[in-house]
């Protein structure tokens, strides 16, 4: 039975993905509830019979105490014991069938798979975003949001099913029942519900946008928390306990104060709807008294009207509270939308196909990116660089050497310009072809929080075992990766690294990268400060595993470290963005330009006879 229910929709159903998603807030929920509609339909179906049964219960036992008075105990049973057996029936057998398919579709179906299908497309949303977007925000507010947003949704949808629906059913079962009895007993319960109505449109505007205001600061706390765990290290060393704690105590009290705000709204909310429940129950039961009184209705009557404006009135405060609950979580799904909803900044050009790499050969035409502002970047670089040839970049920090990078594997794209790979313009393909094309280590060395296995797996999943601790061997990393045991026990390969990798050293997380890399084995290869973080020892022991991972490439390779690049075929210079000087290490020290002045500053590095007598 429950798996019928859990599996009337699939959270994971294709779906057309779209670059600009609706920024408002109903096409939104539309674009992720289309999968529902049937399950919906039937859900409020069911919701409204299980609501009318309820009212008519309430109806038989006022008509169950007029057929009492009208008779001895025998001539009532012997004249409508079919009628009691009948109704016990439905209520035995029939009302639990329809109350279990109506939770079922709620909690089952519904609630369960829609956090899930707004989950899995919000999370594949994010990641199609380009890095610069993930630059301009908390990672934990992202997450924060990704995170908050099913939930609320499915709660929204939840309430709209559940509360909205049964609450709907029950009024027009009450209107029919108190109609029924006599007509007049409807004025109360009008003026009640449009006093009601009033009541809950003044508390949902107010609680709409306090409810986003509480959602936003509840996510700029879980920023800031996160920012400071994520970079416990820098707070320990500079010992900045108390600052951070004071930062976070900043956005703890703004949302104390947000939520104060919204409680504040459902207080007056509270107190007035208990001041209109008490003014319908008095009114409503006081004239059933009053027309029995004067003989023109039944003491079922009144005691029907009486069960029922009772029910209405605890059912009023779940109501009241399920709508604001409601407006709460559209509020949160606003703010999530923040996140969620934003167009991809980055796409793949309409008709875009994967990269034909021939060659290797790479073309800078013009290249202009100054990320927006009038300084700073690239400006106008013209660059070629031959297949298998290995190009070094230097230029103090700033030059825009980490830019041009970026441009090449299309973290941006470029203001002005374009580059070229074999001739084709990069922005012409499939950003994931391109930098399939490409292997790159980094200087910041970033893991995952998965195992050294998972972590070297990354640079081809299809590889054997085999072929993962051959490149940890060519990386230098094979002998420290068995010496490796988590918290949970795991050892050597299926130990884990840790948060970005916190658990190695800066030397242990650069040669599990370069694992990576060697086993990805792409045709262009990008070092940028690739052995920074590598002591002598290793960086000299590492050196040819590099050259050798080099041979058939097109390799592009930043450095301040200007002896890991003497050997290459050319190096070129840059500074304030632009390339200055370009040619061999022999014929730039020659020159006597900005490369030799910095090769002079430097006493050498660790490539060996030949660096040291290209340094004299």
């Amino acid at each position: 039975m429950f798996r019928f229910f859990e599996t009337l929709v699939d959270p994971y159903v294709r779906y057309d993905e779209v670059d600009t998603p609706p920024t408002q807030l109903w096409p939104f929920l539309r674009q992720y509830l289309a999968p529902f509609r049937g399950v919906f339909l039937a859900a409020i179906l069911f919701k409204a019979a299980v609501a009318f049964g309820d009212v008519a219960i309430v109806w038989y036992v006022g008509r169950l105490i007029d057929l009492l008075n009208g008779g001895t105990p025998a001539e009532v049973w012997a004249t409508y014991r079919g009628e009691f057996i009948l109704v016990a029936a439905l209520i035995l057998i029939v009302r639990p069938i329809v109350a279990a398919v109506d939770v079922g579709l709620l909690n089952n179906s519904i609630t369960p798979n829609l956090g899930t299908l707004i989950r899995w497309r919000s999370h594949r949303h994010v990641l199609r975003q380009p890095v610069g977007w993930f630059e301009n925000d908390f990672a934990g507010r992202l997450a924060n949001r990704i995170m908050q947003t099913p939930p609320a949704a499915g709660e929204a949808v939840f309430q709209v099913l559940d509360a909205v629906t049964f609450a709907v059913s029950t009024l027009i079962g009450a209107v029919v029942l108190l109609g029924g009895a006599d007509p007049i007993l409807l004025v109360p319960l009008a003026i009640w519900t449009v006093c009601y109505a009033l009541l809950m449109r003044w508390t949902l505007r107010r609680a709409g946008p306090a409810s986003t205001a509480a959602s936003e600061a509840r996510s700029v706390i879980t920023g800031r928390v996160v920012d400071s765990y994520t970079n416990i290290h820098s707070v320990k060393m500079f010992a900045h306990h108390d600052r951070e704690i004071e930062y976070a105590r900043e956005a703890i009290e703004t949302a104390r104060h947000a939520f104060f705000r919204e409680m504040r709204i459902l207080f007056r909310m509270d107190v007035t709807l208990t001041a209109l429940n008490g003014a319908l129950i008095v009114g409503s039961i006081g004239l059933a008294l009053w027309l029995w009184f004067v003989g023109q209705t039944t003491i079922g009557a009144v005691a029907a009207a009486s069960a029922l404006v009772l029910r209405l009135n605890n059912m009023t405060y779940w109501i009241m509270w399920a709508a604001t609950n409601l407006v709460q979580n559209l509020g949160v799904i606003r703010e999530g939308m923040m996140t969620i909803a934003q167009p991809l900044s980055l796409t793949d050009a309409p008709g875009a196909r994967p990269l034909k790499l021939t060659q290797g050969r790479i073309d800078v035409r013009g290249l202009t990116h100054r990320y927006g502002l009038d300084h700073g970047g690239i400006e106008g670089i013209e660059l070629s660089v031959k297949a298998g040839e290995k190009l070094g970049i230097v230029g103090p920090s700033g030059a825009g050497k980490s830019t041009l990078v970026k441009l090449l594997l299309r973290f941006y794209a470029p203001e002005a310009g374009r580059i070229e790979i074999d001739g084709t313009d990069i922005a012409s393909v499939t950003q994931d072809s391109l930098r399939q094309a490409m292997g790159m280590v980094q200087q910041d060395t970033a893991l995952l929080h998965r195992s050294v296995r998972e972590n070297i797996l990354y640079g081809r999943p299809d590889a054997t075992e085999a072929e993962v601790i051959a490149a940890a061997q060519r990386a230098e990393a094979h002998d420290f990766v068995l010496q490796l045991e988590d918290s949970d026990g795991n050892r050597g390969y299926d130990a884990r690294v840790g948060e970005r990798g916190v658990k190695l050293s800066g030397g242990q997380r650069q040669r599990v990268a370069l694992a990576r890399v060697i086993l990805k084995d792409a045709p262009i290869l990008i070092l940028d400060e690739a052995t920074s973080a590598l002591d002598s020892e290793v960086e000299a022991a590492i050196q040819d595993t590099l050259y050798r991972m080099m041979e058939g490439k097109t390799v592009i390779a930043i450095a301040h470290r200007l002896s890991t690049i003497a050997r290459m075929d050319r190096i070129v210079v840059m500074e304030a963005g632009r390339i200055v000087e370009d040619g061999s290490h022999d014929a730039l020290l020659q020159r006597g330009g900005l490369y030799a002045r910095l090769w002079a500053r430097q006493s050498g590095g660790f490539l060996g006879d030949d660096t040291a007598e290209a340094a004299e």
